[in-house]
Formats: C-alpha cells, structure tokens, sequence
C-alpha cells in the first residue's frame, strides 16, 4: 500500500511508528465516515508493515548468529 502524503517511514525510530499506530488506530474509530476510515486504514497498514519488517529484521538478526564459537564446543559424531 502507499499514500503519497506519507513520507519515508525510515526516518522515524520504532517508539515514534508505535505512537502514531496508536494515534491513527483511535481516529479510525472517532470517525464514523467511510471514505476517511479508509485512507485512515490505508496509512495505518502502510505504519503496521514498517513495524512489523523492523520487528522481523531484529529477530533475524538475532538469531543469525549461526556461526558463534559456542557452536564447536559440542562435537556430535
């Protein structure tokens, strides 16, 4: 999804795309017209993606460390 009034989510730090999931969340359900709730929606999803492939690169990151001393410890033959 885009939205040409979004500008790069890259420059933001991970508290500041929680807190406006958070402010975009409360006014999707403080508006009771469609068409807003949709554009709402569509900004919303753009922030959840960022989050969740920022989320998704620090798990791998966490767990790419295959190659660590402490695997040639155990010798399994």
């Amino acid at each position: 999804m885009f939205n040409p009034l979004v500008d790069s989510l890259t420059d933001l730090t991970d508290s500041e795309i929680e807190d406006k999931i958070i402010e975009l969340s409360r006014k999707y359900f403080m508006t009771h017209n469609p068409a807003v709730q949709q554009q709402i929606n569509v900004i919303l999803e753009m922030f959840k993606d960022e989050s969740r492939a920022r989320q998704a690169k620090q798990y791998k990151k966490m767990q790419g460390d295959d190659d660590s001393p402490l695997d040639n410890l155990i010798n399994v033959s």
